[in-house]
């Protein structure tokens, strides 16, 4: 049976995603093997610490912060350490 994947571990997918790329949220929910409804709550939470902003357009993307790209270097730190 395949480990199940820490809250962590998700949100350093969904920071990666969103670096530099046009992440929608239906390429986040692909990409990070979520389904919309979880993936609201990831976002959720990622944009009120100001880790993901908003770009609004023909479609909303999400984008990676200065704050965000640090806070995924620190979790790829940790990983690094328990791995």
């Amino acid at each position: 049976m395949p480990q199940r994947r820490s809250k962590a571990q998700i949100i350093a997918q969904i920071l990666t995603l969103c670096q530099g790329n046009d992440a929608g949220k239906t390429l986040i929910v692909y990409q990070a093997g979520l389904n919309f409804k979880t993936v609201n709550g990831y976002l959720d939470l990622l944009l009120e610490k100001g880790l993901l902003e908003v770009i609004e357009g023909d479609r909303t993307i999400y984008k990676t912060t200065d704050k965000g790209e640090r806070a995924l270097e620190s979790l790829r730190a940790v990983e690094a350490i328990f791995s």
